[in-house]
């Protein structure tokens, strides 16, 4: 399971730009005394007139890809055509919609969508006709795709309508849309894979946020009995992949064997299990084309994920074409598996659709998300640092300097503070980071202890430590960003969404003199109330959230101690406050009392709320706003005179 817990925003798109690792910042501090450079600003709206791409399902014929694209302003599905690049819009509701995919045999799609960021997703159908039709209704109902059987006959959903706090999983006809149970959840599983012919059901369940199990249900045997196939003695993390096209085999990660996760196989008939893959870094995800030629697999290494390609036939790593700077994601064959589609993406260029005649020379680029209005070479690239905090621990983290910066043109700074807790800033395209770093301001994007990525020891270091130790971190790391010497070590700032707005109200709240201002984007002040008022369908990893961050029943005291709502009266440094009406997770009620709160101390507080999101903002006007307001109040309370404005 993954430890972000469901605090973190959304993420409509995993950031994979390359970026090399380095074990001292020796040589990164030498590289950034060089002067600076003459650059040109951007408004929001010109870096949010770059568009968003989500998705790389194929059409049956290979001929056209389903993608999300907020191109509009909103995210909407649309169909690219793979020869041209042209796009045909397929929705146009008020609320985003997200691809899931073309069905196997013909050109309906299916995608998904909440209402207003309230979280409860349902599966649509889009038929060939345009018509659309809800295939999961019910205004408490929350849904999700779970996959095709290989025929295409069947497919398979997810969905609480039965139990607000457990999803069931259900068989639904591919003709028809008739649904049939499958397997009642009554005992907090989660549906992890599906084996090709519909008969195996890979399932998992979190015992504890440092432990948990993968099951294999056979649904031709009755009466269903999920099956352990994950015995072990010491606490570790076993979850379910995918299934072997063939399906022989499934395949799990596991961290039972070191620091880092590995993929391990499973062969059903023989019960045996073997190791398939592992690297000196997290393995996140294995997958295979349809008839299974090729294995496609990612790692998170060091912020950064790369994306392996492996022809199966040959054992042997598909060589790609000369492409510009940038990673892999998404990655897609057609049914044919002659044709592949994938994402590239860099700190300085967003996620850009391509496809390639696998073995060709060259690829095609479809889309052009950078606004023509900016020159990319007036954008950052990051680098990647480490510093030790209070205790010795080495601390990484994103750092990206300003053009503008240099030893005699010394520049405001903000520690950047990721959701979660357990989430992970990574390299790639952020409008939002772009927008602040082209007007001037430094951006260290600090993965404090109990962030993913770096093992499982330094993931669980911040158990029950929130707000103290993984605050230290925060606080270690503005030093580590006054000891260079073209950052204003007076004027750094704080800011962070979910988890991170949290540890950003935390800092005013109980580090009151180090940082300047403070950004809280819809986090975390009253652990007290968020814990005990958490959506009924997080009933599965709830014991996981409790081990992470204590039970509400017997750690209510140091929930009440680490509240920043709690201690509003030490903040005295001025405070933004970003929040969405429709958000489960963190309650409106929240933002509103701590701006309460803060404002009788008799400090500068602003206070945007947006009715029409949740967690998360996937409008485009409202992260313009968003942008737009994050800098006009830097400028106002941190940068004061510096630089050039605007």
């Amino acid at each position: 399971m993954n430890k972000t817990l469901k605090f973190g925003a959304l993420a409509c798109a995993i950031a994979l730009a390359g970026c090399s690792q380095s074990s001292n910042t020796t040589h990164v501090i030498a590289e950034q005394t060089s002067a600076a450079q003459a650059v040109q600003t951007y408004s929001a709206n010109t870096f949010f007139d770059t568009t968003s791409f989500i998705g790389s399902s194929f059409s049956p014929s290979g001929k056209k890809i389903l993608v999300s694209s907020d191109e509009s302003g909103i995210y909407s599905l649309y169909e690219v055509d793979v020869k041209t690049g042209s796009k045909e819009r397929l929705t146009n509701f008020e609320d985003s919609t997200y691809p899931v995919r073309y069905f196997p045999n013909d050109e309906r799609v299916l995608f998904t969508k909440d209402s207003g960021g309230n979280e409860r997703y349902h599966v649509y159908v889009r038929e060939v006709d345009g018509s659309i039709k809800d295939l999961t209704p019910g205004d408490e109902t929350r849904a999700g795709f779970a996959g095709f059987t290989k025929d295409g006959s069947q497919f398979f959903i997810t969905s609480n309508q039965r139990d607000a706090k457990f999803m069931d999983l259900y068989r639904v006809d591919s003709e028809t849309y008739e649904m049939s149970p499958v397997y009642q959840n009554e005992l907090g599983l989660d549906v992890g894979a599906i084996s090709p012919d519909g008969r195996f059901i890979a399932l998992s369940k979190n015992n504890t946020n440092k432990d948990s199990d993968t099951y294999i249900l056979d649904t031709y045997k009755k009466p269903l009995k999920p099956q352990l196939i994950s015995k072990h003695d010491d606490p570790a993390q076993y979850t379910p992949e995918t299934f072997s096209t063939d399906g022989k085999y499934l395949y799990y990660s596991t961290d039972a064997k070191g620091e880092f996760s590995q993929v391990w196989r499973y062969e059903l008939a023989t019960e045996k299990h073997s190791p398939a893959l592992e690297d000196e870094w997290d393995v996140k995800f294995i997958y295979f084309s349809k008839s299974g030629r090729y294995q496609v697999s990612g790692v998170n290494a060091d912020a950064s994920t790369k994306v392996t390609i492996l022809d199966t036939r040959t054992g042997k790593q598909v060589a790609m074409p000369t492409l510009p700077n940038g990673n892999l994601r998404s990655v897609n064959f057609s049914s044919d598996e002659k044709t592949m589609a994938f994402y590239l993406n860099s700190d300085t260029s967003p996620s850009n659709l391509f496809v390639w005649q696998v073995g060709g020379i060259s690829a095609k680029q479809l889309t052009n998300s950078l606004s023509k209005e900016i020159n990319q070479s007036n954008l950052v690239q990051s680098t990647i640092v480490r510093f030790k905090s209070f205790d010795g621990l080495e601390v990484p983290g994103v750092l990206y300097k300003p053009k503008q910066a240099s030893s005699t043109n010394k520049v405001p700074a903000l520690i950047w503070v990721h959701g979660g807790p357990g989430g992970q800033s990574r390299t790639g395209y952020s409008a939002t980071q772009q927008h602040l770093i082209n007007h001037g301001y430094a951006i260290f994007a600090v993965n404090n202890r109990g962030s993913s990525g770096y093992g499982k020891t330094f993931f669980h270091l911040d158990d029950k430590k929130h707000g103290t130790d993984d605050l230290q971190d925060i606080v270690y790391g503005k030093k580590h960003l006054q000891s260079l010497d073209w950052v204003d070590s007076e004027k750094i700032g704080i800011m962070g969404g979910s988890y991170g707005g949290f540890m950003t109200a935390a800092a005013l709240a109980f580090e009151p003199e180090e940082f300047k201002v403070g950004i809280n984007i819809f986090g975390v002040t009253n652990w007290v109330r968020t814990l005990n008022s958490i959506p009924p369908w997080w009933e599965s990893f709830k014991k996981a959230l409790y081990d992470e961050m204590g039970d509400p029943a017997t750690d209510g005291e140091r929930h009440r101690a680490i509240s920043p709502l709690f201690h509003a009266k030490n903040i005295t440094k001025p405070l933004m406050v970003i929040q969405g009406a429709n958000d489960p997770r963190v309650l409106q009620v929240e933002s509103d009392e701590l701006v309460a709160a803060v404002k009788a101390n008799g400090v500068p507080v602003e206070y945007v709320l947006f009715e029409d999101e949740g967690h998360g903002f996937t409008k485009k006007e409202n992260r313009i706003s968003a942008s737009n307001a994050y800098l006009n109040f830097l400028d106002t309370y941190l940068k004061e005179s510096f630089g050039p404005q605007g």
